[in-house]
C-alpha cells in the first residue's frame, strides 16, 4: 500500500491548481471530499495524504492542498513516464491498478526500454508482421538472458579462449574471438559466432547451435551459477563434414592458420597444431564458459590497459590482458597453450625498476643486455631480502614508475634532486624515443617491430614445459612502443615477443569494482592450475 500511495500521490498538478482559483479554498476542499473517483483510488489517495502528513510532521486536514492523483494523467503522458523507468521495474508497477496495467501493454514503452537499455537498434516495428511484441522482445529474449551478455572464457583445456556475448539486432550471439593468422600480430581480430538466440514465436526464445558448416540448429543455453553459464549442441551431426575428420582438420586449419599442413614445414609445429585439433575438438558439442572483466585503469598506469595479441613461437599468436597492480604490471593469458595454459600469468613488470638500453651498436650485443638485466635481477633480490621476502604485487599501493637502475653518474643524484633530476630526463619520459634493435641472436616471429620505443623496464617470464610442467620465472625485457604496442624479451630463450591492442570495443565487461577483478583473475588463475 505503501508503494502505491508513493505512486500515486504526486502533489497537486495545473489542473488542480486551476480548480483552486476558480473554487474558493473551502469548495476546494468540500470537491476533494466527494466521491469523483472510484473507492480503490479514494483509498490511494487517502493513504498518500497521511503518508505526506507523517512525513512532513503535520497532519493532514481541510487546510492541506488537494493532491492530484497520478491515475488522473492522460495515458500519452503516463507512456511518456513509464518508458523512462528500468524495465526491471514496470512488472512491480503493473501490479498497482487495472488502468497501469494496460497502458504497460503498450509497445512504446519497452521499445524504448530495448533501446535504452540492450541498444537494440532495429526498427522494432517489424515484428508486428511475426506477432511478437516489443514486450515480448524484452521479457522473454533480453532481460532472460542478460546475464550471459559480456565477456567470458571457455574452459577447453589449456587453450582456453575470448567468447563476446552481445546483443546483435533483435538476436544475443556468441562470438568468438581468434586472433589474426600468425605472425601478423597488428592485424585485426577475426571472430566467428558459437550460437544465437532469438525469438522465433511468442512462446519462448529459441537457441541454435552456428557450429559447423551446415547452418544454424537445435542447442541449449544453462545459466549453471552466477558468472557461469553452459552451452550444448543437440544435433551434432551436423558439426560432421562428408569427407570425414581429414577433410574437417584441413578446413580447421586453414581457419585457424590460414594455411595448408605442406605450408608448415617445422615438425614441432605441426605436432603441436594437430594436438590442438584433436583436443579442441572434444568439446564441439559442450562448453562451459567464465565471466572475465576488462582491468579497470587509472591515471597513472603506464598505458591504457586491456586485451592484446601476442606472438608466443611455435604456439601462434596467444590474447593477453595486461593490467596494473601497484608497482607491477601483469600479463594474464586469456588463450594459452600445452606449455603456459591460459589463466596463467605470462609476465610481469616491475615499474620500480626501469633499463636504460645502450647505444643502439652496443644493444645488438646480447651479451652486454644480459648482463644490464642480471644486474637489474641482483638489485631486485637484495631489496626484497631486506624486505623480508618476494612482495605482493597485488598488495601494494599503486605509485607512478621511477626510474632505478640508472647510470652510475644519474644515480648520484638522487630522486629528489628536482631540477637536476628534470634536465637529465631520459628522452622517453620527455615524449620522445629512444633507437631499438633487437640483439643478435635473438628470435622473433614478426620481423616487423617497430624500431623506437619509448622506455624499458625489468620483467620476469613464466616458461614451463609441456603439461605446465617444471614452471619457473626468468629474468626479461618490458619494452613500451606505444600506447598499443609492447614488447618482451625472453633472456633464457632468446626470444622476442610482440604484442599488439585488441582494438574492439566490449560492452557488459567491466568490473564493479577492483577487487572483483582481482579476484576473477584468481580464479582463472586457480583453474589454470
Amino acid at each position: 500500500m505503501a508503494v502505491c500511495a508513493r505512486l500515486c500521490g504526486v502533489g497537486p498538478s495545473r489542473g488542480c491548481r486551476r480548480r483552486q482559483q476558480r473554487r474558493g479554498l473551502a469548495e476546494a476542499a468540500a470537491a476533494d471530499s466527494e466521491p469523483d473517483t472510484d473507492p480503490e483510488e479514494e483509498r490511494i489517495e487517502a493513504g498518500a495524504a497521511a503518508l505526506a502528513g507523517a512525513g512532513d510532521g503535520r497532519s493532514a486536514g481541510p487546510s492541506s492542498p488537494p493532491r492530484c492523483s497520478l491515475l488522473e494523467l492522460p495515458p500519452e503522458l503516463l507512456v511518456e513516464i513509464f518508458a523512462s523507468l528500468p524495465g526491471t521495474d514496470l512488472p512491480s508497477l503493473a501490479q498497482v491498478c487495472t488502468k497501469f496495467r494496460r497502458i504497460l501493454h503498450t509497445d512504446t514503452i519497452w521499445r524504448r526500454r530495448c533501446r535504452e537499455e540492450y541498444g537494440v537498434c532495429e526498427n522494432l516495428r517489424k515484428l508486428e508482421i511475426t506477432g511478437v511484441s516489443c514486450r515480448d522482445v524484452y521479457a522473454k529474449l533480453l532481460h532472460r538472458y542478460r546475464h550471459i551478455l559480456g565477456l567470458w572464457q571457455p574452459d577447453i583445456g589449456p587453450y582456453g579462449g575470448l567468447l563476446n556475448v552481445v546483443v546483435d539486432g533483435l538476436f544475443i550471439i556468441g562470438w568468438m574471438y581468434l586472433p589474426p593468422h600468425d605472425p601478423h600480430v597488428d592485424d585485426p581480430m577475426r571472430f566467428k559466432p558459437l550460437f544465437r538466440i532469438h525469438l522465433m514465436e511468442r512462446k519462448s526464445a529459441t537457441v541454435e547451435c552456428m557450429y559447423g558448416h551446415r547452418g544454424p540448429h537445435n542447442g541449449h543455453v544453462q545459466i549453471v551459477k552466477k558468472d557461469e553459464f553452459s552451452t550444448k549442441c543437440n544435433q551434432t551431426d551436423h558439426h560432421r563434414m562428408s569427407g570425414g575428420r581429414q577433410e574437417e582438420f584441413r578446413t580447421w586449419l586453414r581457419e585457424e592458420w590460414g594455411r595448408t599442413l605442406e605450408d608448415i614445414f617445422h615438425e614441432h609445429m605441426q605436432e603441436l597444431i594437430l594436438m590442438k585439433f584433436i583436443y579442441t575438438s572434444q568439446y564441439d558439442n559442450c562448453l562451459t564458459y567464465r565471466r572475465i572483466y576488462l582491468p579497470p585503469s587509472h591515471p597513472d598506469d603506464l598505458i591504457r590497459p586491456g586485451l592484446f595479441k601476442g606472438t608466443y613461437g611455435s604456439h601462434g599468436l596467444e590474447i593477453v590482458m595486461l593490467s596494473f597492480h601497484g608497482k607491477h604490471a601483469r600479463g594474464t593469458k586469456i588463450t594459452g597453450d600445452p606449455n603456459i595454459p591460459a589463466g596463467q600469468q605470462t609476465v610481469e613488470i616491475d615499474l620500480r625498476h626501469r633499463i636504460h638500453l645502450p647505444d643502439i651498436e652496443s644493444l645488438r650485443d646480447f651479451n652486454e643486455l644480459s648482463r644490464i638485466v642480471l644486474e637489474v635481477r641482483e638489485q631486485v633480490r637484495q631489496e626484497q631480502q631486506q624486505e623480508g621476502g618476494p612482495e605482493d604485487a597485488a598488495g601494494l599501493g599503486r605509485q607512478s614508475p621511477q626510474p632505478c637502475a640508472e647510470p652510475p653518474a644519474e644515480q648520484a643524484k638522487g630522486p629528489g634532486d628536482g631540477g637536476a633530476e628534470a634536465a637529465a630526463e631520459p628522452p622517453a619520459q620527455s615524449g620522445q624515443g629512444q633507437p631499438f634493435v633487437l640483439p643478435v641472436g635473438v628470435s622473433s616471429r614478426n620481423e616487423d617491430y617497430p624500431r623506437t620505443c619509448r622506455m624499458c623496464f625489468y620483467g620476469t617470464g613464466l616458461i614451463a614445459g609441456h603439461g605446465f610442467t617444471s614452471p619457473e620465472r626468468t629474468p626479461g625485457v618490458f619494452v613500451l612502443f606505444d600506447e598499443d604496442r609492447f614488447g618482451f624479451i625472453w633472456l633464457e630463450l632468446k626470444s622476442f615477443s610482440l604484442y599488439s591492442r585488441v582494438q574492439a570495443a566490449f560492452r557488459n565487461a567491466d568490473a564493479p569494482s577492483p577487487q572483483a577483478f582481482e579476484e576473477m583473475l584468481k580464479n582463472i588463475q586457480s583453474l589454470a592450475s
